[in-house]
């Protein structure tokens, strides 16, 4: 099976997600810029965490508009997994393939921390091998992670099991509900604010994100890729 990871002008977080599928799950992935129209040869798509196109205009914002970012739609459509985390949650929400916005954290400043984040849902192909209700140690990064949506929208997440991912313990945000990660109504759409792929292995300080990789190459071997 084939990962690919895009890679916006300001991505700082691709390499990690590369090294993550390449080192520690041991499956071929690719970069995939982007200028980049056709995803016809991957499997699964992974958009980075970082600062695309400087975040100049609003966090994801700009990138929506890459013209990687229709094959990505399309893609999406065709039920195949697509994976956001930090910034890469936020360009899914502006692309409009998972609702809700993220603001400005609530205290107005940069969080850099690890964050205890439970599993709210593990019957998704991107948390199988996960317990349900199990907490994770993963790390976070951001300045605009405050997940928010209206009543009705927030209605239908919780209708549909698309919440996946809450912070426990502590908010480090404001996010609406504590909520750290959100899939699609399909469910091959998931967007998170936490970096699993920056918690891979003990020596870092928790292998937390590993098995969530995992549960995407299982889900593609189960369908045949």
């Amino acid at each position: 099976m084939k990962f690919g990871v895009i890679v916006f002008p300001g991505s700082n977080c691709d390499i990690d997600l590369y090294l993550a599928i390449k080192d520690i799950i041991k499956e071929e992935v690719v970069y995939i810029p982007h200028t980049a129209d056709d995803l016809s040869d991957i499997d699964a798509v992974l958009i980075p965490g970082g600062f695309s196109y400087g975040d100049y205009l609003r966090c994801g914002a700009i990138a929506r508009f890459s013209t990687v970012m229709e094959a990505v739609i399309q893609f999406a459509a065709e039920g195949k997994p697509v994976f956001g985390t930090c910034n890469g949650f936020q360009i899914l929400t502006e692309a409009g393939l998972l609702p809700g916005v993220l603001l400005k954290n609530d205290s107005l400043k940069f969080v850099c921390n690890t964050q205890d984040v439970k599993v709210v849902n593990n019957q998704t192909l991107f948390t199988s091998s996960y317990q349900q209700d199990e907490v994770l140690r993963l790390p976070i990064a951001h300045g605009e992670g405050n997940y928010y949506c209206d009543e009705e929208t927030l209605a239908s997440l919780k209708e549909n099991d698309q919440i996946i991912f809450t912070y426990e313990t502590t908010n480090p945000n404001g996010s609406l509900e504590n909520i750290a990660g959100i899939t699609n109504k399909e469910g091959n759409v998931l967007g998170m604010m936490p970096h699993p792929e920056r918690a891979m292995e003990d020596l870092l300080g928790s292998d937390s994100g590993r098995r969530m990789f995992e549960s995407v190459v299982d889900y593609l071997r189960k369908v045949g890729k």
